[in-house]
């Protein structure tokens, strides 16, 4: 019976230090949570999508015996809540180091966007047969290439710099979702769909599925919290 529970409490789990910390007189991320809400929202419902359409084709699925059993068309209810749990903790980690370690000056972020693009996009299209690959890949190019080069947008570093500190729970969570340490993963992969390496039990699209999900939070919460922050200034 418990272990109907376990992809929830992996994301409760997730959310719980950051929602208590949420508070803390230092960071008042609380008052950020409208515009984190509307950027979240935002996101969650084009990754949903895409989520019920590569489940419905079976690029990859859930194992009934971690879950409660509560859906939303073919997707359990942890999955959904997934993309609201691991966007907050994640935000809330680049919140907290935008304060205390800024480093937008000290990222030659051009640069590192260059070689992703470069890499991105050239397995992308070599490996177009593989979806989970070349759409994740191709998408996070376009995005890096937008953000970077087009919108110049100035926290680009500071969101390298916290995806770099995060992957360390990124591959604790991830790890047990796909399997390290429980007798089957809770989320299986065809890895026909992918390139069919993976960081242990993780596979590598995920770091980067990973980093187009939060890169599309982060930069829709900078729109808005910066939209607020006018906002209440203006008043």
């Amino acid at each position: 019976m418990c272990a109907n529970y376990t992809y929830l409490a992996i994301d409760l789990g997730s959310l719980i230090v950051p929602f208590i910390f949420s508070f803390h007189p230092k960071l008042l991320f609380y008052k950020k949570w409208a515009a984190f809400g509307l950027a979240n929202f935002i996101v969650s419902v084009l990754f949903i999508i895409w989520d019920m359409c590569y489940t419905h084709f079976g690029v990859w699925g859930f194992n009934p015996q971690y879950l409660t059993g509560i859906y939303l068309g073919n997707l359990p209810a942890e999955e959904i809540l997934f993309f609201i749990c691991i966007p907050f903790s994640s935000i809330y980690t680049y919140h907290c180091l935008k304060i205390f370690y800024p480093v937008r000056d000290k990222i030659p972020y051009q640069e590192i966007t260059l070689i992703l693009v470069m890499l991105l996009l050239c397995i992308g299209i070599l490996y177009a047969k593989h979806i989970y690959t070349s759409v994740t890949f191709i998408f996070l190019a376009i995005t890096l290439i937008l953000l970077t080069y087009i919108l110049k947008l100035r926290w680009i570093p500071n969101f390298y710099f916290t995806y770099l500190i995060i992957l360390l729970p990124f591959f604790i969570v991830n790890g047990i979702l796909t399997g390290t340490g429980l007798e089957q993963p809770v989320v299986w992969y065809d890895d026909t769909e992918n390139l069919g390496f993976r960081l242990g039990t993780i596979p590598v699209e995920d770091i980067f599925y990973g980093m187009l999900m939060l890169i599309l939070n982060v930069a829709l919460f900078e729109y808005f919290d910066n939209k607020f922050t006018d906002t209440t200034l203006s008043n």
